[in-house]
């Protein structure tokens, strides 16, 4: 096996003298199977494999990548990896001979119940046939696909300590989109680019009714031609699941990131409204918001057992009870600052060094029902399936738009309209948070799409979540 091949190596020609060093071995397998508009698109297959060697030497540190898994191939990575910790040893922000790397021991493994090569291709093919003609209800629908996109990610990590630990993440990502014309009006619902992404395999398929669904999407679609715009002013905003992915995202995951807080994303994608000092006193939300990351999920697409740089992944909370009170900062971030993180270093690739990400970041359910919810508004907007997001440098103000509304008023869920969108400031926006939904709304989302650093990196991250209800919140339609 390769891992018995790389373990060998790796004792080989690591570096002796060096404080620290650690191989990461990726092995990645992309397939998507689409068709739009009745025509089977061309499938692709991507498959990358390789290796980072990471060095701490005299406080310096050096990556070395390669797709050469020879002796001398890593040898070579080993080598370069140690002339660049040696070359920036003394001139680094951080040094690297006082951060405690850990040597970690374990394994992980997605859920998977009904492997993605159960189903013949020839069958994917027939079933997304038969769902994209089923969403072709009217000449009015104009543009309508379907899409199944399988990622295997095989992750060994290895240190000079003995660390030895066995990663295999399993994930489906089952997309939808139908868009509907009619003169100059244009509108569109999607089905899971910005949700339904899990550690499972073809079973979310039919917990999602995925092949079912297709006439009721392009059906709302339809509605939405003839829909008034989303009225303007301020008001009560309920927002449902594959909303507040977007919500969460970017306003609590990317400002608690440690490494953008300490300046690091400064120049490319901006910085925080958090500051070191806002730990342990500034109250993020109302007394109802409770935020964890948490990797204890298992079919949540970041869940894992250590992150990629060994640090063990545990269940903790960011904000509690309203209150900041934890970043998301892996080993290294957690010294730089003298702050608590969790175990969220992560690299999209063997490229790539490890730079803190968000993973399975989840406001934690409430006690309301949804129908609770909707009675206690005189005046208001329920709002789902984001399709668009502005957030200032620093992320905190920010303007996000929705596919679908409805009105609520006196209690009842009334009039469908379009264009909704709503905006607000996140150091104050989550105070407004009225009531958290139940265990009834919430659902276990996610999205492949998060970009981050330098050169750009893309990874999965989890967001699970219930319905929220915020109070006098600024809405606004389209024109």
């Amino acid at each position: 096996m390769r891992e018995a091949q790389l373990k060998t190596l790796f004792a080989q020609v690591m570096p002796k003298s060096a404080e620290f060093v650690s191989l990461r071995y990726h092995r990645d397998a992309d397939d998507t199977v689409s068709v739009r508009q009745g025509v089977l698109q061309p499938l692709s297959t991507q498959r990358d494999e390789g290796v980072m060697i990471t060095v701490h030497e005299k406080g310096g540190i050096g990556y070395g990548a390669t797709s050469d898994l020879s002796e001398a191939g890593l040898r070579r990575a080993a080598e370069a990896a140690t002339a660049w910790a040696k070359r920036n040893a003394g001139a680094t922000v951080t040094d690297f001979s006082k951060v405690p790397m850990p040597h970690p021991k374990g394994e992980f493994k997605s859920p998977v119940q009904r492997r993605w090569d159960s189903m013949p291709l020839k069958e994917k093919v027939e079933r997304l046939m038969k769902l994209n003609g089923a969403m072709k209800i009217s000449p009015d629908i104009a543009d309508y696909s379907c899409d199944l996109w399988h990622n295997r990610s095989e992750r060994l990590y290895l240190t000079n300590g003995g660390g030895e630990v066995y990663q295999d993440f399993d994930r489906l990502v089952p997309m939808m989109s139908v868009t509907a014309a009619k003169g100059p009006e244009v509108q569109t619902r999607t089905f899971g680019h910005m949700a339904w992404v899990r550690q499972q395999g073809l079973e979310l398929l039919d917990e999602t009714r995925f092949f079912d669904i297709g006439k009721n999407l392009a059906d709302e679609a339809l509605a939405l031609l003839s829909a008034p715009n989303c009225p303007s002013g301020a008001m009560d905003l309920l927002l449902a699941p594959d909303q507040m992915v977007l919500q969460i995202h970017e306003s609590i995951g990317h400002p608690l990131e440690l490494d953008r807080i300490l300046g690091d994303e400064r120049n490319y994608a901006g910085t925080s409204f958090v500051t070191p000092d806002m730990f342990g006193t500034f109250q993020y939300g109302s007394k109802l918001l409770n935020v964890t990351y948490d990797p204890t999920r298992p079919e949540q697409t970041a869940s894992f057992a250590f992150d990629d740089d060994g640090l063990k992944a545990e269940r903790q909370h960011l904000i509690k009870d309203g209150l900041l009170v934890r970043g998301l900062g892996g080993v290294v971030s957690q010294r730089r600052s003298g702050l608590p993180g969790v175990a969220n270093t992560r690299a999209d690739s063997w490229r790539r060094p490890a730079i803190d990400r968000m993973a399975n970041l989840n406001v934690e359910p409430g006690q309301s029902s949804f129908d609770d919810m909707v009675k206690g508004i005189e005046k208001g907007v329920y709002m789902r399936t984001n399709c668009s997001w502005s957030i200032d440098d620093s992320r905190n103000k920010f303007q996000f738009g929705c596919e679908w509304a409805q009105l609520i008023e006196n209690g009842k869920l009334t009039t469908v309209v379009k264009k909704p969108n709503y905006r607000g400031i996140s150091a104050s926006f989550w105070r407004s948070l009225a009531k958290v939904g139940d265990l009834g709304t919430f659902q276990v989302l996610g999205t492949p799409y998060c970009g981050k650093g330098e050169p750009n990196q893309a990874v999965f991250v989890g967001h699970a979540t219930p319905a929220c209800l915020f109070a006098g919140v600024d809405v606004f339609g389209g024109e």
